[in-house]
Order: structure tokens, then C-alpha cells, then sequence
């Protein structure tokens, strides 16, 4: 047995072992969820302050079943206590571990004030607030990446690796901020961004594996299992819903996950569908401020397809299709680039 078929293993336990103590975790989570009514709530504006007339009434038969959100504090805390007691390293996973917590902290935060705060136009921390704190968070965590750990390197495809020194520490917070944004744009159909999530940390843990990562790879298996835990109870008609305490720490840390595997470009790649939805998002936002116009029935594009007609189901599972062959690419790009062919 080769050293990378006996990593590979241990990833699938890890990957196991994180299934099987989010389904343990689960039960403890509906408890409290039901008795004290974590009910997601529709906000009624939109970042640029218009209201949601199409969102709201998509989604109004969804909202009206009183589904809990923040089930992604069980991910959270599963991924912890996995991490602490069989793969915590300074070197490989204190960043994504941080990442994960610091995001789920402001996403906390941010569903609190959903469940129990008054403010129905924002329903949650408001854009800037929630924007700046993660921002904080990416410098927090990029100035670690950059000076304890020594990152001055970014690789770009086919080319090689290029010193940057200091500027590494921008696109460090650039790749945070914009990865945890564009995961909590697509979580808006049930299993849609859970199931781009598995695809995109599956992809990386075995760009991480290649790499001589292995701890970094048992990481994002171990995420990899909490998410198939989560997306068993989210697929249509979802149970409940990750909450921004579960978009926010695992977008967060996939964007540490793709920094420290060297692969930053690569995320456009392997997270295709999170750049259309993302985009898709700012490209609303910039017509709507600049032309006066939109250019989506609704924005991210999931909506704008389910205000055109198309199921929830057939949106998700076309979703799903795509992010896979493109994480199939990026991970064909990285082998190549890694020249294990």
C-alpha cells in the first residue's frame, strides 16, 4: 500500500467520522431549534434597498412552514471536535479551523438577529456590518498565513509560482471575503449550496492529498462529511437550513483551504457556480446603481431561473451537475500543474 491509497483511507474515516457525529449532533440541534423556534425569516429589501416583491413571493409558501435555520452550528462543532482530537496542526489546519469558527461566529450573530431581531427590512446584521467583520477576520487570518507561516507565493496555472511578498496578505482577505459572500448568495435553495460545497472541499482535500498535505486533505474530508450529514436533511423539501452561521464557516474556510493548497486560482474553477451566483449578484447590484435597470428577473441567478419558470429541483440538481465536472477540471488542472501525470 502506496502512501497516498494509505492517506487516502484515513481521509474516508475522516470524512465518515464527521458524518456520523453530525447525524449524532442532529437530534441534540432539532431539540432546541423546535422549542425555541429558530424560524428563518424573509428579509424584505434588498441590499440596494429595494424591496423583494419576487424573492418574497417565490419563497413565501417555504417561509410560512417555519423551517429552522443556523443547523450549521452542527457542522461547526462536529468539525472541531474532530479536528482538535486527531488533526490539529499549526502548520495545516489552524487556519481553516479559525476560518470556520471566526465565520460561524459573525454568521451567529447574523441569524440571531433573523430569529429574534425586529428589523424585517435587513433581517440580520446589516450588509456593511456583516462585510467589515469579515474583512477582520481575512487580515486576522492572512496576517498569520503571511508572517508566522512565511506565504509569499502565488501559483498561476501553467506558469509557476510568483513572489508577491507583502500583497499576499490582500488577497488573502480578497479570497475570504469574496468565498464567504459567494457561498452565502448560493444558499438559496434547499441542497444548492451544500451539495456545491461538497464538490468544492471534495476537490481541494485531494489537491491537498497530491500536495503532501495530508492534514489539510483529512480536514476538508472531515468537512466533507458534516456536509453530506447536512445536505441528507436539506434536499427538497429541506428540514432545515445551514443559516448564515453555516454559509459564512464554510465559505471562510474554503477560501483558507484554497490559499494555503497554493491554488487560489483555481477556486473560480472548481467553485464555477458560486462565481455565477456571486456575479450574477454584482452584476444586479452595479445595472440597478449605474443603468436604473435590472438586467435578472431576480438576482443571484437561481432566482432569476425560478421567476422564469424553472422547479427548485431541476435549478439544484443542474447546479450540482455543473459544479462537478468543473471541479473534475480544476482538479485535472492542478495534477497537471503538480505534474503527477
Amino acid at each position: 500500500m502506496n502512501g497516498l491509497t494509505h492517506q487516502l483511507i484515513i481521509a474516508a474515516l475522516f470524512s465518515l467520522g464527521g458524518f456520523i457525529l453530525s447525524m449524532a449532533l442532529t437530534p441534540i440541534y432539532t431539540f432546541f431549534a423546535y422549542k425555541y423556534k429558530f424560524w428563518k425569516k424573509q428579509k424584505t429589501a434588498s441590499v440596494t434597498g429595494e424591496k423583494l416583491k419576487i424573492v418574497s413571493k417565490l419563497h413565501a409558501k417555504k417561509i410560512a412552514r417555519n423551517i429552522p435555520t443556523m443547523a450549521g452550528v452542527i457542522a461547526v462543532v462536529a468539525i472541531t471536535i474532530l479536528t482538535f482530537a486527531f488533526n490539529l496542526t499549526r502548520e495545516q489546519t489552524w487556519l481553516p479551523l479559525a476560518g470556520l469558527i471566526g465565520g460561524a461566529a459573525i454568521g451567529l450573530i447574523d441569524d440571531i438577529l433573523n430569529v429574534w431581531g425586529t428589523d424585517r427590512k435587513n433581517a440580520g446584521l446589516r450588509a456593511p456590518i456583516k462585510f467589515a467583520m469579515i474583512i477582520f477576520v481575512g487580515l486576522v487570518l492572512g496576517w498569520f498565513f503571511w508572517y508566522k507561516l512565511g506565504y509569499t507565493y502565488v501559483m498561476i496555472p501553467f506558469i509557476g509560482n510568483i513572489n508577491i511578498g507583502w500583497l499576499i496578505l490582500p488577497l488573502f482577505v480578497f479570497a475570504v471575503v469574496a468565498t464567504s459572500n459567494a457561498v452565502n448568495i448560493s444558499d438559496g435553495l434547499d441542497g444548492l449550496a451544500g451539495g456545491l460545497l461538497m464538490t468544492s472541499f471534495g476537490a481541494f482535500g485531494i489537491i491537498a492529498l497530491v500536495q503532501g498535505q495530508a492534514n489539510l486533505g483529512f480536514f476538508c474530508f472531515t468537512v466533507l462529511g458534516t456536509l453530506l450529514a447536512y445536505v441528507w436533511f436539506n434536499i427538497y423539501p429541506a428540514r432545515f437550513f445551514m443559516g448564515d452561521v453555516g454559509s459564512f464557516a464554510w465559505g471562510t474556510s474554503l477560501g483558507v483551504v484554497a490559499m494555503l493548497t497554493n491554488s487560489l486560482l483555481l477556486l473560480p474553477v472548481i467553485g464555477f457556480i458560486f462565481v455565477v451566483e456571486g456575479g450574477s449578484s454584482a452584476i444586479q447590484i452595479l445595472s440597478k446603481k449605474i443603468f436604473h435597470r435590472k438586467i435578472f428577473i431576480a438576482a443571484p441567478i437561481h432566482h432569476h431561473l425560478e421567476a422564469k419558470g424553472w422547479e427548485e429541483t431541476k435549478i439544484t440538481m443542474r447546479f450540482w451537475v455543473v459544479a462537478t465536472v468543473f471541479a473534475f477540471i480544476g482538479i485535472i488542472m492542478a495534477l497537471v500543474e503538480y505534474r503527477i501525470f
